[in-house]
């Protein structure tokens, strides 16, 4: 009789189980060039950059990293083409539609952050209904990053504290951290220990401005739809390789 695996033993054996980040962000770069490079329309490097997003959250859960957090759409990207977001729109909703199923049995909980409200209603519908459905489930916790902008965010956050104080519920000196940090999508979230970007660019596009001040970024010249395990597991060597003081210095 052979035995299921455990999480330990299905990691590489140059990566140390006990050092690996507790919470990855990934920014999804190359799909349109993916595709050109092949003489498809941009629209199949999207869709096989589903799958590529698919591949990694499964290989978080399989080798025991609890958090993922993908950039889906920014609020700059409504300035590509008319063709482009309108499909774009089309996928999230038909993928939100078709992986809830394997969602529930593999216990991810999903959640989206950004100005939802923005988006078209049947995907504001199936985004309620994945959150909802999958709000107890206990596995890795899959972070879906739509219509977000992290200026956005922390001008949000920024309005919200200021009603506060013109409302007198809080004093201006009881602003700090982290009250800062619970008027943001991501309040109970921990921080990105690890930022990945794929195809080579050298850039945070406006994502999780706060929440990435000490995360170790790794980029990788790997365009998104080819971003496998062979090349999260070298994000993950160079990651252990880090000497993440925190700007202080080690003893």
């Amino acid at each position: 009789m052979t035995t299921k695996p455990t999480l330990l033993q299905q990691l590489p054996p140059d990566l140390d189980g006990n050092r690996l980040p507790k919470q990855v962000a990934v920014i999804m770069d190359g799909n349109g060039r993916w595709a050109g490079q092949r003489g498809l329309p941009r629209v199949m490097g999207h869709r096989k950059g589903v799958d590529a997003l698919k591949a990694l959250l499964r290989c978080c859960r399989d080798w025991g990293i609890p958090g993922l957090t993908a950039y889906a759409f920014s609020t700059e990207n409504w300035g590509r083409p008319s063709e482009e977001v309108a499909f774009l729109m089309t996928l999230f909703e038909r993928v939100l539609r078709r992986e809830l199923a394997e969602m529930m049995r593999e216990q991810v909980r999903i959640r989206f952050v950004g100005n939802l409200s923005a988006l078209p209603d049947s995907l504001q519908a199936e985004i309620a209904v994945a959150m909802e459905e999958t709000a107890n489930n206990t596995g890795i916790e899959f972070t879906v990053a739509t219509n977000y902008g992290g200026r956005q965010e922390i001008l949000r956050a920024c309005r919200s504290i200021a009603q506060q104080v013109q409302d007198g519920e809080i004093t201006a000196d009881a602003i700090d951290e982290q009250l800062f940090r619970q008027h943001l999508y991501t309040a109970d979230l921990p921080d990105p220990d690890l930022l990945i970007r794929t195809s080579g660019e050298m850039r945070i596009s406006n994502f999780l401005l706060w929440q990435l001040a000490y995360a170790e970024i790794y980029v990788t010249d790997t365009l998104w739809p080819d971003f496998d395990r062979s090349a999260f597991h070298q994000a993950l060597l160079a990651y252990q390789k880090r000497d993440r003081r925190f700007g202080k210095i080690r003893e």
